[in-house]
């Protein structure tokens, strides 16, 4: 599967299946969004291979309520059975005391096809704004990496712009 179309569809599935095993809260699903030997550079964090994956968020998913992630239209370059992509995202979340949260941010993203499906193998997520769901929140500035398919350098930094990594470990 190498056409521009197919493979697409494919990453816009693999974003669906993200988000509905983030809103279930479905480790082994969530987990098997990601390639084994992965890496995913979110909050302040680099976590590296899929257990260490699901180990972080069997400890984020407590302090929320309800997560309901919101990918939007990939930007996409495709090379056979890799694609390199960036996606905004939005969230709509209930923290476990019950506050609202909604970050807005931008995930680079590299994808391999694995078997029968693409899977992610590494991500940066830049968080954009985090805060309320009024966006009375904080707004942040982050690195441009220029206009698609500008990528970032695989070691980029991560920033824990948001506090709930850091204040809840």
């Amino acid at each position: 599967m190498s056409d521009f179309a197919s493979v697409e569809a494919a990453i816009r599935q693999l974003h669906a299946r993200y988000a509905d095993a983030v809103w279930r809260r479905d480790l082994q699903s969530f987990g098997d969004c990601f390639i084994e030997e992965c890496e995913w550079r979110i909050g302040g964090a680099v976590i590296r291979g899929r257990t260490a994956i699901v180990e972080h968020m069997r400890g984020v998913f407590p302090k929320f309520r309800r997560i309901l992630v919101t990918f939007h239209t990939p930007i996409l370059t495709v090379a056979g059975a890799t694609a390199s992509g960036r996606t905004f995202l939005t969230e709509q979340s209930v923290l476990a005391d019950g506050r609202g949260f909604a970050p807005i941010g931008t995930y680079f993203e590299r994808f391999v096809q694995d078997g029968d499906c693409w899977r992610f193998a590494w991500r940066l997520f830049q968080t954009q704004y985090a805060g309320a769901p009024d966006l009375s929140g904080t707004f942040f500035d982050n690195p441009d990496f220029g206009p698609p398919p500008a990528m970032p350098p695989l070691d980029a930094p991560t920033f824990n712009y948001t506090g709930l990594h850091a204040a809840n470990d």
